[in-house]
């Protein structure tokens, strides 16, 4: 059976990370919105991770 490593260590911090996503997708001038973002680019939702990657 597989594994999810999708899990956050301490759950209390899913409110931080989403915050975090909000303010890198911020920086790159991407719109997300709360909840399903199914509408962005690959290019759009890429540039959300590589800029939290960025700032950690």
């Amino acid at each position: 059976m597989a594994t999810s490593s999708n899990n956050h260590v301490v759950p209390e911090a899913k409110e931080a990370m989403n915050r975090f996503k909000m303010e890198a997708a911020q920086e790159v001038g991407v719109n997300l919105k709360q909840g399903y973002n199914g509408d962005l680019t690959s290019r759009e939702a890429g540039s959300v991770g590589g800029q939290m990657v960025k700032n950690m």
